[in-house]
């Protein structure tokens, strides 16, 4: 426990950790503020000094893990040509599934208020999904100009298909369900091939 009237840095991302910790060892049903705080081991009241509720603290933590997601898959077309392209996508393809990240995205779905807050952010630009989309097709547009994908790569179509798939299994995966990573590396291997099954429309939060 931090001394009171001690700043403790990144204090967001030190409750952002703890919530995902409490969600991975006792599920959704377990996560309070008071058991968030006391798994980051702070002051009972520091979640509420920082966000304004256990809803906006939800919405926040996946917005932060989306964007960081984000932030990741923009530096893929920076790595076309290096590497293997099935090893790059599946980084990026399988990062919202660290960390408790199904847990996480299940319980925003069952709070109304966080899931609003989730759409309106991401409609008002926030970086998600769309984003990752676009930088996994610019990445798989420059692997197939330097030849290590088809020329006949529909690469728009790839992308959306990995992302679809990931955000389809990220929303509506269930406790105890099958774990979706091996879905997802089926799909990156044939993404990586310049083929893949055809893309249906992604759910929405």
């Amino acid at each position: 426990m931090s001394p009171r009237g001690v700043a403790m840095p990144d204090i967001k991302e030190r409750l952002f950790a703890a919530a995902e910790r409490v969600l991975a060892q006792e599920g959704p049903g377990a996560l309070t503020s008071r058991a968030i705080t006391g798994e980051a081991g702070c002051a009972k009241g520091m979640l509420h000094a920082h966000f304004a509720g256990l809803d906006e603290f939800v919405a926040e933590l996946c917005l932060d893990r989306f964007a960081r997601t984000a932030t990741r898959a923009a530096e893929l077309p920076d790595r076309a040509g290096e590497g293997a392209v099935a090893e790059n996508l599946r980084g990026v393809a399988l990062a919202l599934f660290d960390s408790g990240g199904p847990a996480v995205a299940a319980l925003a779905m069952t709070r109304p208020a966080a899931a609003l807050r989730i759409r309106e952010a991401l409609e008002s630009g926030a970086p998600g999904f769309a984003a990752i989309q676009e930088s996994i097709a610019q990445y798989l547009a420059a692997e197939r100009q330097l030849g290590r994908l088809p020329q006949s790569a529909d690469t728009a179509t790839l992308a959306l298909a990995v992302v679809g798939t990931v955000h389809h299994l990220l929303m509506t995966g269930l406790p105890g369900a099958p774990d979706p990573r091996e879905q997802v590396e089926r799909l990156v291997a044939l993404a990586a091939a310049g083929t893949g099954p055809p893309a249906g429309p992604a759910h929405t939060v």
